[in-house]
């Protein structure tokens, strides 16, 4: 994971020279120098970084799913967090014949 980082860091260092090099040609722009940033840089980094992170946000789903889960048990009052009534507890008492 670390690897895409360092794509990204490069990725991003591209793009700039491209835009600084819009910004300052002769028939280049500073808007245009932005809109290259923000559509060949930002843009494509944000998807890739969402795409890349679901697995993360996944686990973080599943993890407070489960806290959730344990919070409700705890609260629900049984002993065995089961929701069932335990077989036979207590002995019948009967007389004997």
């Amino acid at each position: 994971m670390p690897f895409i980082f360092l794509v990204i860091v490069g990725w991003l260092y591209v793009v700039l020279m491209m835009s600084l090099a819009e910004a300052t040609h002769a028939n280049g722009s500073v808007a245009g120098a932005v809109f290259t940033f923000l559509l060949y840089g930002v843009g494509p980094v944000a998807i890739v970084i969402y795409i890349m992170m679901t697995p993360a946000r996944k686990r973080a789903i599943r993890a407070r799913e489960a806290e959730e889960q344990k919070r409700r048990e705890a609260e629900s009052g049984a002993p065995d967090g089961g929701g069932e009534t335990a077989a036979d507890a207590v002995a019948p008492v009967r007389k004997e014949p």
